[in-house]
């Protein structure tokens, strides 16, 4: 499978999920080239474990959310059952986004592990099977900071990929735009090392739903290089690699490798990616870094970087409360209080970027909007 073919799949999937007189940035650092079928790239909102700025996250109503305020892809982050089926969690450790913790019943399910060398104690969902987790229920993770979204707790299951694909298709044609789905791979290592490999069964999921073919809106990402590597080998759908400002790939820890995520965002080091990848969802901070008194910098290279080895750049991941604002860009005195979340969206745009993660996918469908007519206007 050539990189051309994939590259293909990319502009295909970004044409069919926004509409066509969206254009991308006239920045010093230009987007991948994209070919005469298609015209410009699209500039994506993707809803962050759906609009979990508005719902308990990766649940049903999150997603649906996200794509009624206009979020072109919904982001479900997949971990295995017991019995092999692939739910959406944002971790395998579930006692921070259900209510398991209540129920007696799985009380001896309680234990430790280690996850990418951090020792976590909770509940993990590779101990339960499906039929055990429907009985549970989906709770807000951050009630602190998102006390309205408590509102929803007890009132949604943790839904299976499957279900996710299903809600799209039935969004794709209520809407009358496709849905595309944004699918994370959490601690593909670990489950490999448990006989529960998460690849093929979110590869037979695709297939059973149609979204296997080089212009079906599907992104694949993971934080980890092999599975992505592996995954090149036999996918059509384009490929992101997630980045982070600190810390190292689990697979290259594991196999000894001394790489970090800083060498693989280094312009030699998106090179490398380029090789596997179509796409980089970099942290923020790597684009635009924060002063020591909590303000915006200078944008780095990043972005240029990163084209220039023809991969899109996705960052995450925005939201609207002050705690996860710039200092200058904050309002008010209340950590969850709403500040200028989308004046930093702004900045972001400016930096050339092809998309972005939000909690609140109105408001980067709003900022994306602005940015554009910006842009027009300058013309």
């Amino acid at each position: 499978m050539s990189r051309a073919h994939r590259r293909t799949a990319v502009l295909s999937a970004a044409v069919l999920a926004v509409p066509l007189f969206l254009t991308g940035p006239a920045t010093a650092a230009p987007p991948p080239e994209v070919d005469d079928e298609t015209g410009a790239g699209e500039l994506l909102v993707i809803g962050h474990r759906g609009a979990s700025g508005y719902r308990p996250e990766h649940t049903l109503a999150s997603y649906e959310l996200a794509a009624r305020m206009g979020a072109d892809y919904i982001e479900p982050d997949v971990v295995s059952t017991s019995d092999g089926v692939l739910v959406t969690r944002h971790e395998n450790e579930i006692s921070g986004t259900t209510d398991v913790a209540e129920h007696p019943e799985f009380a001896d399910r309680r234990t430790t592990k280690t996850i990418d060398g951090v020792e976590l104690t909770g509940w993990f969902t590779e101990d339960f099977t499906l039929a055990e987790l429907r009985t549970l229920r989906a709770v807000e993770r951050l009630p602190d900071v998102r006390e309205e979204n408590t509102l929803y707790d007890g009132l949604y299951q943790v839904p299976t990929l499957d279900e996710v694909l299903e809600l799209r298709a039935e969004l794709s044609r209520e809407l009358g735009r496709e849905i595309g789905v944004y699918i994370e791979t959490k601690h593909p290592t670990y489950f490999d090392g448990i006989g529960l490999s998460l690849e093929e069964p979110l590869l037979a999921a695709l297939d059973e739903a149609g979204l296997d073919q080089r212009r079906s809106p599907v992104f694949i990402q993971s934080f980890e290089t092999t599975n992505l590597r592996e995954l090149d080998q036999v996918v059509d759908v384009p490929l992101v690699q997630l980045l982070s400002a600190t810390g190292a790939p689990a697979d290259l820890v594991a196999a000894g490798d001394p790489r970090t995520y800083a060498d693989l965002s280094t312009a030699a080091g998106l090179a490398g990616v380029g090789e596997y990848a179509d796409g980089v969802g970099p942290e923020k901070a790597q684009i635009i870094p924060r002063e020591a008194d909590g303000t915006l910098g200078e944008p780095t290279s990043f972005v240029a970087d990163a084209h220039a080895a023809d991969l899109l750049v996705h960052p995450y991941t925005f939201r609207n409360e002050n705690t996860f604002l710039p200092t200058e860009l904050q309002e008010g005195t209340a950590p969850d209080d709403y500040g200028r979340a989308i004046d930093e969206q702004l900045t972001f745009w400016e930096t050339g970027i092809d998309g972005l993660f939000t909690d609140n996918p109105d408001t980067g469908v709003v900022s994306r909007d602005l940015f554009l007519d910006e842009e027009q206007a300058a013309a």
